[in-house]
């Protein structure tokens, strides 16, 4: 007796096999797609890897000799005639006595047969402007000094700098480099001599901007970069904290708080030298506050930063579960208790995170600093907020315009010197998170 149902499954079976064929065969090609998603994906950050690699080596390369520097060793003699004539050692009469002669007299004494105008002006072209400079700070601080000969170590020029860091080639034609042969010469003297010698480069981290390449340093740009951003986190951290609490916890849910959001999420979008040319108009133009001052750079850079804060915060605040409210409102707490002792310090972490990220984004930026006039020459020091001062990223950017090669070197090393403090905020940033941060 025939079973239909028997037979049914027979005709069926070809039917069965081609479709389980048909399904592996998708599915190796969909394997396969993968793996080639996954390969391009790899190659993709091999490439990336590579030129951050590439990036760094050509940075390092070219400014890590700029964190040393090369010294002449001088013995000048301190010519009270020259000095002091009266021998009252009156600060005003030491302040504009010529140092400089001196140097360079001590140089002639130390070449003897050069006598030529053009030759003794190449052969003190070899010690910097600053040596007449360091030795008058010293007769300044220790008049006493005046009629004896003092030992000291002064800078050498930025050419002979260049020199003996490996930077000029010798055996380059003579038109072709800045150094003459005879100047070489002269420099090799002094090196079997022991006169010459590198040492590390303080002046780098202490010195303002200068125009002359061995005596530029990071040191006023350094304050300034300080001063702004802690102007920037004095305004930017209260104000975009209080802004989300307020816009999560209390705002009510209309046409007005969404207008505001939207434009928050618009602001963080919006390019940075426009904040600049607000900043132009709004406090210097209109409340003619200082130009090129930190106080103006960090009101600036928290109308940047604002946005950036208020999201993170506002994030940090929805990830606290609604559990941990609903308990402390069970208990008897107030709205505003609950957000300050209960909301708050779980969500700080988050704040923090994003503060750091959106203070580290301000470090770097440069356009709207250049609005305001941050962009002029400062040699000196700041000492507060209201000071004219630059800051790290303008610095890097007039060093690089300069034509010297000695500044390639000390636009390189700024470089170095900021990426390591924005690769410290960041690495603070996610000590923070990994610290503090919960998982519910």
């Amino acid at each position: 007796m025939n079973n239909p149902q028997a037979n049914a499954d027979q005709d069926n079976t070809p039917v069965r096999r081609r479709s389980i064929d048909i399904v592996q065969a998708g599915l190796s090609k969909r394997y396969a797609a993968e793996k080639r998603f996954q390969l391009y994906g790899k190659l993709a950050i091999t490439m990336g890897l590579l030129f951050l690699v590439l990036l760094f080596t050509s940075i390092i390369s070219k400014g890590y000799s700029a964190f040393v520097q090369t010294f002449v060793h001088l013995d000048v003699q301190l010519d009270a005639s020259r000095l002091d004539p009266d021998g009252n050692r009156d600060p005003k009469v030491l302040a504009r006595a010529d140092y400089g002669g001196l140097v360079k007299s001590t140089l002639r004494d130390m070449f003897p047969a050069v006598t030529g105008r053009s030759d003794k002006r190449e052969l003190y072209s070899l010690v910097s402007n600053g040596a007449a400079y360091q030795l008058r700070d010293m007769v300044m601080k220790n008049p006493d000094l005046i009629g004896s000969k003092v030992s000291l170590w002064v800078p050498a020029s930025s050419e002979v700098d260049m020199l003996m860091k490996g930077r000029v080639d010798r055996k380059a034609k003579e038109g072709d480099r800045q150094l003459k042969d005879k100047q070489i010469a002269w420099i090799d003297s002094m090196a079997k001599e022991g006169r010459i010698e590198k040492r590390f480069n303080t002046v780098l981290f202490t010195a303002g901007d200068s125009r002359d390449p061995e005596l530029a340093g990071i040191g006023g740009a350094a304050m300034g970069s300080i001063y702004t951003l802690l102007v920037t986190l004095i305004l930017s951290f209260p104000i975009g904290v209080a802004a989300a609490v307020y816009l999560e916890e209390f705002a009510p849910r209309n046409r007005w708080t969404d207008l505001i959001e939207v434009n928050i999420n618009n602001l963080a979008a919006v390019p940075s030298i426009v904040f600049g040319l607000l900043g132009l108009a709004v406090f210097i133009n209109f409340f003619g506050m200082p130009r090129s001052a930190p106080v103006v750079g960090g009101l600036v850079l928290t109308l940047m930063t604002l946005p950036t804060i208020i999201i993170a915060s506002r994030a940090a605040l929805k990830s606290v579960p609604p559990s941990i409210r609903e308990a402390a409102l069970g208990v008897g707490a107030s709205p505003m208790q609950t957000i300050i002792y209960h909301v708050l310090p779980l969500s700080m972490p988050g704040m923090l995170t994003g503060t750091i990220i959106g203070m580290a984004q301000a470090l770097g930026e440069t356009a709207p600093l250049l609005m305001i006039g941050m962009v002029a020459f400062i040699v000196d020091i700041p000492q507060g907020i209201f000071d004219p001062s630059t800051v790290l990223p303008v610095q890097i950017y007039l060093w690089a315009d300069s034509p010297e090669r000695a500044f390639v070197e000390r636009t390189s090393a700024a470089i170095m010197i900021l990426l390591g403090f924005l690769i410290l905020m960041n690495a603070l940033a996610v000590v923070l998170r990994k610290r503090f941060e919960r998982r519910w």
